[in-house]
């Protein structure tokens, strides 16, 4: 007997759905014997030989599409994957959205600062928090102020308790070489504020 014939499947391509990713199999490209089918709408079918779930699939007008190879059967939905992939891509660009919407901006200050440029870096520190954005704050030293790290970790102190109505420290001050670095996070109530006024 043959085997050179045996698990041969014919390669004709899907006249459904165009090019896909080869992660996601759908239609024609599902060549197992039976699939765990789910309906359009989330109800459990149930396990259907897989040229039934593709009639069932074509008299819906829908595709079918395996959500989960690795179940036994694999697991398939009834439904629209044009529609699908648009609404995924959406998602996806929304989170991205979201993601970048946190931005650190950066204030730089000397320990013996200016009572007057205290108040001008203040007032930036309060205009990111309230637009949302971390803030990194750093505290340059010069020379002999080196030895007077507590100079640097007292005006953080000041400028942290100054702004904390509109943020906290998320990240405490810590010496870093020649500089002493502390972290603002906005309050969560504060991030929706631009949105709001949007």
């Amino acid at each position: 007997m043959s085997s050179t014939r045996r698990g041969v499947q014919s390669t004709k391509p899907s006249n459904r759905g165009g090019p896909i990713s080869s992660d996601t199999r759908i239609n024609d490209r599902i060549r197992v014997p039976e699939v765990r089918l789910v309906g359009p709408n989330g109800e459990q079918v149930g396990i259907v030989r897989i040229e039934d779930a593709l009639r069932l699939a074509q008299e819906a007008d829908l595709d079918l599409v395996e959500v989960a190879p690795q179940a036994r059967p694999p697991v398939c939905k009834l439904m629209d994957y044009g529609k699908f992939k648009y609404e995924s891509a959406q998602k996806a660009r929304e989170s991205r959205r979201n993601q970048q919407q946190t931005v650190i901006k950066e204030q730089k200050l000397r320990p013996k600062i200016d009572p007057h440029d205290y108040e001008t870096k203040k007032g930036h520190v309060s205009r990111f928090l309230g637009q949302g954005h971390k803030v990194k704050v750093t505290i340059m030293f010069r020379g002999r102020e080196q030895s007077r790290p507590e100079l640097g970790f007292r005006l953080l102190q000041r400028l942290a308790d100054d702004v904390s109505e509109l943020g906290f420290i998320e990240a405490n001050p810590k010496q870093d070489g020649r500089n002493m670095i502390m972290v603002l996070a906005p309050h969560k109530t504060n991030k929706t504020k631009p949105k709001a006024n949007a």
